[in-house]
């Protein structure tokens, strides 16, 4: 299974964030549009995340729910019908909410920064650091602190849950 260590953050802005994205990047931002759909899962996280009507990825993932950088474990699957998917996972496994979002990705060496505008919510700051077959988490912890840091985001701005989480404690 996949590994990477994630944290996420509330920021302010993301027109205050990017340039100093920008400054770390190895390759040019890319504009991303998603639609994801999280459905019941006692081991984890299930989501469909469709990026247009023909395009769509099923994620699964594991990861502690705490503040700052944290391991997640993941799968994804490719699929070319998400709104059928979507359809399927919804019978048999119940839908537990929906994150629509505006991300601008922006890729540092191994580590993506996410600068997302999620609907309904604000606008955040995800990084994930890809970590290799064997590698410790703690290098990869490393790397994120390092990041957050240059890109001007404290400890006090860090989040606990997914996005979803925070849609369902909105009134």
């Amino acid at each position: 299974m996949a590994r990477n260590v994630e944290i996420k953050a509330y920021i302010d802005s993301i027109a205050a964030v990017l340039p100093k994205a920008l400054t770390v990047a190895t390759a040019a931002p890319v504009e991303i549009q998603q639609d994801d759909t999280f459905f019941q899962c006692a081991n984890g996280r299930l989501k469909l995340r469709a990026f247009d009507a023909q395009r769509g990825e099923l994620i699964f993932y594991s990861r502690a729910n705490q503040a700052g950088p944290k391991e997640s474990f993941y799968l994804i699957s490719t699929t070319t019908q998400p709104q059928q998917l979507r359809e399927v996972l919804a019978a048999a496994h119940g839908v537990v909410g929906r994150v629509i979002k505006h991300r601008t990705l922006v890729i540092a060496g191994r580590t993506r920064i996410h600068l997302d505008r999620v609907e309904n919510l604000g606008e955040f700051l995800e990084l994930e650091v890809v970590l290799e077959d064997g590698e410790t988490s703690e290098a990869g912890m490393k790397e994120a602190y390092t990041l957050m840091q240059q890109l001007g985001v404290g400890e006090e701005q860090l989040i606990e849950g997914a996005y979803v989480d925070l849609l369902a404690q909105k009134p």
